[in-house]
C-alpha cells in the first residue's frame, strides 16, 4: 500500500484526481492512502439536500458523487482518502466502513480520548461532558429521531464518513477535527443533522501536533485496510 501526503490541497483538484485514478486502476494496481487538508470547502454529497445550508457564505460549496450530506473542510482538519480494492481486500462495503470507524476510534484513544458510533449515523463522536472517561452511549442513542435536535444530546461529532464505491474500488474516505475553526460548521446542519454540535481535539482539551495525529490515523488505516 502507497501512503501519500499531500499537504493542503484544494479539494477539486483532489476530487479529481481521485476519479482519474479509481477510473484508470487495473486489478493490479496497488490501493493508496492520501492525507491532506483542504482550504475552506464545504461538500454536499449525492443526496444533499439545500435544506441543510443554513446560511449564505462566501466559502464555496461544491457538489460532489459521495454518500452523505453536507459537511465542511478546512485547515486543522486531518481529510484520508483510501483508494482500496474491496474485493481484492475481501470485504464489503458495511464492512469496509467499519473499518475506517475503527480506524478513527483507535487513532483517538492513542490521545486518551474515547470515541464512539452512533447507530444510523456514520462517524464518530464524542461524549462531551466525558470526553476522556469511559462512560458507554445510552442504549437508544441514535435510535431517536434523527431529524430531532434532542438526537445528539451530550455528543459532538469529531470525524466525519463519505465515501464513493465504484466497481468494488473506493474513494473519498473521512475527516478528523484536530485544531479548526469550527465557526463555518454553524453554516450548515452537519451531515445533514440539525442541532449536532462539531467538535475537534482541541475543544476537547486535547492538542496533539497535527503531524503526530496523522501519522497515527495512518498507521491505523494501513493495519485495517490491509
Amino acid at each position: 500500500m502507497l501512503i501519500k501526503f499531500l499537504g493542503n490541497v484544494d479539494y477539486l483538484s483532489s476530487f479529481a484526481d481521485m476519479q482519474e485514478f479509481t477510473q484508470n486502476r487495473t486489478d493490479s494496481t496497488a490501493d493508496e492512502i492520501w492525507i491532506c487538508e483542504h482550504p475552506p470547502t464545504f461538500t454536499q454529497g449525492l443526496a444533499g439536500k439545500t435544506e441543510h445550508l443554513l446560511s449564505p457564505t462566501h466559502i464555496p460549496i461544491i457538489q460532489t458523487n459521495r454518500g452523505g450530506q453536507v459537511t465542511f473542510h478546512g485547515p486543522g482538519q486531518i481529510v484520508a482518502y483510501p483508494l482500496i480494492d474491496l474485493k481484492r481486500l475481501g470485504i464489503f462495503v458495511k464492512e469496509y466502513v467499519y473499518r475506517l470507524e475503527e480506524a478513527i476510534l483507535k487513532t483517538l484513544l492513542q490521545f486518551k480520548v474515547t470515541g464512539h458510533r452512533v447507530q444510523g449515523a456514520p462517524g464518530i463522536y464524542i461524549i462531551l461532558d466525558s470526553p476522556f472517561g469511559h462512560q458507554v452511549l445510552k442504549k437508544d442513542q441514535g435510535l431517536a429521531d434523527m431529524t430531532s435536535s434532542s438526537a445528539f444530546s451530550g455528543l459532538g461529532k469529531i470525524a466525519a464518513l463519505g465515501i464513493k464505491v465504484s466497481r468494488n474500488k473506493t474513494y473519498h474516505g473521512l475527516s478528523l477535527n484536530v485544531q479548526m475553526d469550527l465557526r463555518p460548521f454553524d453554516f450548515i446542519n452537519p451531515c445533514g443533522f440539525k442541532g449536532l454540535k462539531t467538535i475537534d481535539l482541541s475543544t476537547i482539551g486535547c492538542s496533539p501536533d497535527k503531524n503526530e495525529v496523522a501519522q497515527v490515523l495512518t498507521k491505523k488505516l494501513e493495519m485495517y485496510l490491509s
